[in-house]
Order: structure tokens, then C-alpha cells, then sequence
């Protein structure tokens, strides 16, 4: 890991130009998603052929960042609690 100085600089067109690159794989990700979505169905055998579809479509590190990240979205909504109900504690009933 560098120093701070190396992490953060002015931005250049390389850096903008792999952004750019970067965001629309991310967008083909989704599409790819998606595509298997509708195809297969939003649960989990869904969302693995997708995350596999991707990540095998989208080489390199890029395709392994997406499948990784489809993988932990699909059990991130496991781990959120119901909100708690609102109720009038005011005591008129």
C-alpha cells in the first residue's frame, strides 16, 4: 500500500479513460444479470448463473470484481433487520 501522496493526484486521461472503462463493464455486468434474470429468475440459482455469466463474459480482474460483488449482494439483504413498526406511544387508544 502506498503513502497518500501516491493514492490521490490530479486527474489524467488515462485515469478517466479506465473509470470510463471500468463503468461500462460494470453496466454490461448488470445487463448480463439481468439477462439471466429474466431467464433463469431472481433467486439464487438466478443470481449465481448471472454472477457466472458475467464474471465469465467480463475477463480479467474486472469480471472476477463483478461476480464477487453479485455474490455478496445476493446475501446482503439476509443480513438486514425488519424496521421496527411505529406506533403511537402517546397513550391514546
Amino acid at each position: 500500500m502506498g503513502n497518500a501522496t501516491t493514492m490521490i493526484g490530479a486527474p489524467s486521461v488515462s485515469g478517466l479513460k479506465g473509470a470510463a472503462i471500468d463503468y461500462g463493464l460494470g453496466m454490461g455486468g448488470f445487463l448480463l444479470t439481468a439477462l439471466s434474470a429474466a431467464m433463469f429468475g431472481s433467486g439464487f440459482w438466478g443470481g449465481l448463473a448471472g454472477a457466472a455469466l458475467a464474471g465469465s463474459v467480463i475477463k480479467g480482474t474486472r469480471g472476477t470484481v463483478i461476480a464477487t460483488v453479485l455474490g455478496f449482494n445476493a446475501l446482503a439483504g439476509f443480513n438486514s433487520a425488519p424496521a421496527a413498526q411505529s406506533t403511537n406511544t402517546r397513550g391514546v387508544m
